[in-house]
């Protein structure tokens, strides 16, 4: 590219390469400005596989359908529940985010939350006999997604515990989530201090029963469009949710307010849910499920229906190939720690949150959000581009999420593992770290890619499949 200046002559040639060094270091050493592009072809045996789906007929309609369902979809939340009741958990049975895992293979953060809700059950009278019962076999573990379920972090769901219920009446697709502690020494970071334990409690006993009688009040809650509006008021919709908790609590204020009981316990609940900027994470992250579930088990699609990670592995479902996870290493996030932590604290990528970026928010909204990277990490051109990135991997703008910087243009919709793949484009996550250590907590918040493998592997499934139909 070249610049013209006032008579006519071309000035500043601006360049960009894509090949080998060599060529890009002779023309530095000529004093010639060049961008080194970072795409590179995917590795060997899948060119068979982008090929074959390129082919398939099916694919274009597939997504299609896909794409729409998840982008028409309208979660609310109706009402709050118990796992037991909706999800049918019985005594030591857990929900964990992420794809299955064994207590064997469980990291840190996932034991200590596994210990803590055993606590939490009555099941153990002390974390020595929790951890007893754990290396023992038994407790059964299921992942979250499994029963219909997102859960943040280590994602523990048990029996007792207090559930948002989400309910898209378009697709009519049903998804749960527990509800948010705060940040810090939390269940969902690992950590099972008395503290924590009576936080959880007061969640059960006080705290749900209120939001039930205030969501009865108020009727169905829109969560989509307090997704909208927060997008527009300076949240991404996964790490920065300070606006999307303000709007709750200002549209729920009037109906918490007439529950029928103490003035002091309705004070309580205010001041939680305002010391709270995390608080609406549990239950945008149930409507992003219950809108991505609606694009599940479409024959020939190559979109993305959930990515997911347990602490030890990354990953992610695709519509076309039913309820398969396909799996890697998860990568260790990279950000801001809390003080008195440093790198070799982190655990590797943890938690059901991605649901957000598989809906197309999150990460995929960072333009969105400048200031999330005074917490995450990065810049705040850094988001810009990654914004810009996502729409190469995606395959539809949700006009129904906009991003009001970007003249108001949808946010991007409906990975594709195909592109991915042939772009070499990994979507782009915001998410908190949790301390390596059972019992910890949360050490920080940053950014982390998913393990390109994921993708691969879910691409060759699904040109796989085409071949045989």
């Amino acid at each position: 590219m070249m610049e013209q200046d006032g008579a006519g002559l071309l000035r500043n040639p601006k360049i960009s390469a894509v090949g080998i060094q060599l060529l890009s270091d002779a023309i530095r050493d000529q004093g010639i400005s060049i961008a080194d592009a970072t795409w590179q072809p995917p590795r060997e045996g899948l060119a068979l596989s982008l090929s074959r789906i390129a082919a398939d007929r099916r694919r274009i309609n597939a997504n299609q359908q896909a794409v729409q369902a998840m982008i028409e979809a309208r979660p609310e939340v109706v009402g709050l529940t118990t796992a037991h009741q909706a999800l049918g958990l019985e005594r030591r049975q857990f929900l964990h985010s992420g794809p299955p895992i064994s207590w064997q293979n469980a990291s840190g953060p996932l034991r200590g939350a596994l210990v803590g809700a055993l606590l939490l059950e009555g099941e153990a009278a002390d974390a020595d006999e929790a951890w007893r019962l754990c290396e023992a076999n038994e407790i059964e573990l299921l992942p979250c997604h499994s029963r219909g379920a997102v859960g943040p972090m280590a994602g523990v769901i048990s029996a007792s515990m207090s559930l948002y219920e989400v309910r898209d009446e378009v697709n009519q697709q049903v998804a749960y989530s527990n509800l948010n502690e705060g940040l810090g020494k939390v269940l969902r970071m690992g950590a099972y201090s008395p503290e924590v334990i009576d936080r959880l409690r007061w969640i059960n006993s006080h705290l749900a029963p209120i939001l039930s009688e205030a969501f009865a009040r108020h009727g169905p809650f829109d969560v989509r469009a307090l997704l909208a509006q927060s997008l527009q008021m300076g949240d991404e919709g996964h790490n920065r949710n300070r606006a999307g908790s303000a709007l709750f609590l200002r549209e729920m204020s009037a109906s918490i307010a007439q529950c029928d009981v103490s003035s002091a316990e309705i004070s309580q609940v205010f001041e939680f849910i305002n010391g709270n900027e995390h608080f609406v994470l549990n239950m945008v992250m149930p409507a992003a499920k219950a809108s991505a579930d609606a694009a599940r088990n479409i024959p020939g699609s190559t979109m993305v229906v959930a990515m997911a990670r347990n602490g030890t592995e990354f990953g992610i479902q695709v519509s076309g190939a039913g309820d398969q996870w396909f799996t890697a290493p998860a990568n260790t996030p990279e950000g801001i720690l809390f003080p008195g932590f440093s790198n070799k604290d982190i655990n590797p990528d943890i938690g059901d949150s991605t649901i957000m970026e598989t809906y197309g928010i999150g990460g995929f909204a960072m333009v969105c959000a400048p200031a999330i990277v005074r917490f995450v990490g990065g810049s705040v051109e850094l988001a810009h581009q990654k914004t810009d990135q996502m729409y190469e991997i995606t395959l539809a703008e949700n006009p129904h999420l906009q991003i009001a910087s970007l003249d108001f243009r949808g946010t991007p919709t409906g990975i594709d593992v195909a592109k991915v793949v042939s772009t070499q484009i990994l979507p782009a996550v915001n998410t908190g770290m949790a301390g390596k250590e059972a019992g910890i907590g949360q050490v920080g918040a940053g950014l982390v890619e998913p393990p390109m493998s994921c993708f691969e592997q879910a691409l060759a499934a699904v040109a796989e499949s085409g071949e045989s139909t």
